[in-house]
């Protein structure tokens, strides 16, 4: 079968080290040619899918066929309808028993692949619940008792819902970690290994992100028994569709009077923000604000209402600017934000694919603006060699 190209274009060119653990995966053109049931293959293109992205052609049916997989693939390729369409065909629909864990590390993205799997799922009438914290319990409880045939959530709830005997365990047959080097790099460690434990012996894992650090894979040797990988070469995640600039500034106060410029002067669709810690994103949502700027924001320490609220306005478009921490760097999927500005340069260098990942979306053009102090300088050309890319200073714009 030749190794057709998706419109993104990703994927075609593995490295020689990708090639020795991936060159007998067999790569699927079509939704079709995977055999899917009808009842999926309805809600695929219901969905929106017309044609498989490379890292669905080559990751779906080595799930389905029972293999522990680590997948890594650029933001927006379709990674979670990857696992949602693989664990949909693994479903035994009679039964109302969980049949699969999906954790992640937000409540937000674990509410937003819940509602993948429920709309790819609409023609089999699957019941995936969210199981998430800051809400609560009692309501996880009768759900749960109802009968979830899949379960998204985050970590430490899901393990206080298997602990409490709330969440069955006896016909899990596949555990998703999604964002896994997030989870397994950040806290969450311990309770991902907490709920392995209540799994059964022959629980089938598969690991999905987009960046894969060589030291969070070696973790995964833990739980998973000769995983098929399909990784993906560094310079490969540097998200092409999204042009990038930065905004020199030479003191930390200028940072403001530049956004303001900067926002005044771009047509802008949706954008997020991005700032390094919780209070910087308070102060300057008060001083956008002030500035008379209508903008939303978020992080862990808003209530989980109001986050939800502050999601829904955002995704409908009611809300055009987000400013928040990097709880929305990971996963989190709103097709027409079409800027992502970082007010901080993330610390982390693996965090800057997952920022800007948030515009760009599957193919669609977008922007990232970086705001870089003279002290800063020498980060963003470790970030420009990390991903073998160049950040042009943004050209002058007139208003």
């Amino acid at each position: 079968m030749s190794d057709t190209v998706d419109e993104a274009g990703l994927l075609d060119d593995l490295s020689s080290s990708d090639i020795q653990t991936s060159q007998k995966l067999k790569v699927y053109p079509t939704f079709e040619s995977m055999g899917l049931k009808k009842e999926i293959l309805q809600g695929i293109y219901a969905y929106g899918f017309r044609k498989p992205s490379s890292i669905q052609q080559r990751s779906i049916m080595p799930i389905i066929e029972g293999n522990d997989v680590i997948a890594q693939a650029q933001s927006g390729t379709g990674k979670t309808a990857t696992y949602s369409i693989a664990l949909l065909q693994m479903l035994r629909c009679k039964s109302k028993e969980t049949q699969a864990i999906i954790l992640s590390p937000t409540r937000e993205l674990a509410t937003q692949i819940q509602k993948v799997v429920q709309s790819l799922g609409d023609f089999l009438s699957v019941q995936c619940h969210a199981c998430i914290g800051g809400t609560n319990a009692a309501l996880d409880i009768k759900k749960l008792q109802a009968g979830q045939q899949v379960v998204s959530g985050t970590p430490g709830r899901v393990l206080d819902m298997i602990k409490r005997t709330k969440l069955r365990t006896r016909a899990v047959k596949l555990l998703i970690l999604d964002e896994a080097d997030e989870m397994l790099q950040h806290g969450f460690k311990n309770q991902i290994y907490g709920v392995y434990r209540y799994l059964p012996t022959e629980v089938q894992v598969a690991v999905i992100s987009a960046t894969l650090p060589e030291e969070v894979i070696e973790m995964t040797s833990k739980f998973m028994a000769d995983p098929v990988r399909i990784l993906v070469q560094r310079d490969e995640l540097s998200l092409e569709g999204i042009k990038q600039y930065y905004v020199p500034v030479e003191k930390e106060h200028w940072k403001f009077e530049a956004l303001c410029d900067v926002y005044d002067k771009i047509l802008v669709k949706q954008a997020i923000i991005f700032c390094n810690s919780k209070k910087k994103v308070d102060w300057l949502t008060k001083n956008m604000r002030d500035a008379g700027f209508a903008v939303s924001c978020m992080h862990s320490d808003v209530k989980q209402k109001e986050r939800s609220a502050i999601m829904k306005e955002f995704r409908s478009g009611v809300s055009r600017v987000l400013i928040t921490t990097d709880i929305w760097a990971r996963g989190i999927d709103v097709q027409q934000v079409s800027h992502v500005i970082n007010y901080d340069l993330p610390i982390n260098k693996e965090q800057y694919l997952h920022r800007i990942g948030r515009s760009g979306r599957f193919g669609r053009q977008g922007v990232a603006i970086n705001f870089v102090r003279t002290e800063d300088k020498p980060h963003m050309r470790s970030i420009e060699k990390h991903y073998a890319i160049r950040i042009e200073e943004l050209p002058d714009i007139e208003a």
